[in-house]
């Protein structure tokens, strides 16, 4: 599928900004399976200086800076992305047994460190939770396979907690959102990603963007007026998981929808959680209250046909 994103972000102030350093997530990532064919960054005022660089995580991100006095600021993304379905043969009655993989992630002294084990320990936004880890447990059963228990865990976050936009908001604790049994995107991910790090199993949060209906179904789709989010799980050896690239081992999995993503899902940066990939913020000098605006735009342009 062919897709065209339009991301714009606005601030208001009451007062001029004096000084404002700026860090954006905004650049959809790029692999064997989404493919960037162009993306612009317009942004008012223009900044005084910018750089592009590639955080730890393997995203691009921008670092712009205003020092002019100014009273709003503007940022407009655009991006056009060719998105090829990642998991339609995926066998998750054959991915490993969670148990084995946990244990093979388990801190040992004075041995080397495997790479996906920041992603089975607390972060700043999903600290351990021992609700979190009761509420899974039924799905935790000996030896079930990894892609299994993700998938029923998916399944039953979806039925358990209702979307409600305004619910909560960036600094809601995970432990409200749990105990309140609502929230937005974001929390549904941060929920599911603790729940499968208090059995250490890895999973990472995945920011990005999302098609108003599935390109496969035609069922709207929740959370496509903004960001959007979900979750990646780490299913090594899984068959239909990707096997090689930057995305090699990790199964992504929308608890919002109730789906594991295809088509209608861009990728845009991976993180521990919301801390690591938030799509704009920054530092400011000045600007009293501010209102700020964020609206998404993700239209299909077409079915690209299979080489």
């Amino acid at each position: 599928m062919l897709l065209d994103v339009v991301h714009e972000t606005s601030y208001d102030y009451t007062r001029p900004v004096s000084l404002a350093h700026h860090l954006a997530h905004l650049q959809p990532l790029a692999d064997a399976h989404q493919r960037l064919m162009s993306f612009g960054l317009d942004i008012t005022p223009t900044p005084d200086q910018s750089r592009d660089s590639v955080d730890a995580f393997g995203n691009v991100q921008l670092h712009f800076s205003l020092s002019r006095p100014h009273e709003e600021l503007r940022v407009r993304a655009t991006s056009r992305v060719e998105v090829e379905a990642r998991f339609t043969a995926l066998q998750p009655q054959a991915s490993p047994d969670w148990d084995s993989l946990a244990e093979r992630l388990r801190y040992v002294a004075g041995a080397p460190l495997a790479p996906t084990l920041e992603f089975a320990v607390p972060s700043p936004y999903v600290p351990r939770l021992a609700a979190l880890r009761d509420y899974a447990a039924p799905s935790f059963l000996p030896g079930r396979p990894v892609a299994q228990v993700a998938l029923e865990l998916m399944h039953r976050v979806h039925a358990d907690f209702r979307y409600e936009t305004r619910s909560t908001d960036i600094d809601t604790p995970l432990a409200q959102a749990f105990a309140q049994k609502r929230g937005v995107c974001q929390d549904f991910a941060h929920l599911l990603t603790g729940a499968l790090r208090m059995w250490g199993v890895p999973a990472r949060y995945v920011s990005g963007y999302l098609l108003t209906r599935s390109a496969a179904s035609g069922e709207a789709l929740v959370g496509a007026d903004a960001s959007h989010a979900w979750v990646q799980v780490w299913c090594p050896g899984t068959p239909g998981v990707p096997a090689e690239g930057p995305g090699a081992g990790w199964l992504d999995l929308d608890p919002t929808n109730d789906m594991v993503p295809a088509h209608s899902h861009v990728r845009v940066a991976v993180g521990r959680d919301f801390g690591d990939v938030t799509p704009l913020r920054g530092v400011i000098r000045g600007g009293g209250r501010h209102t700020l605006h964020v609206g998404v735009t993700t239209r299909l342009l077409s079915a690209v046909a299979a080489p």
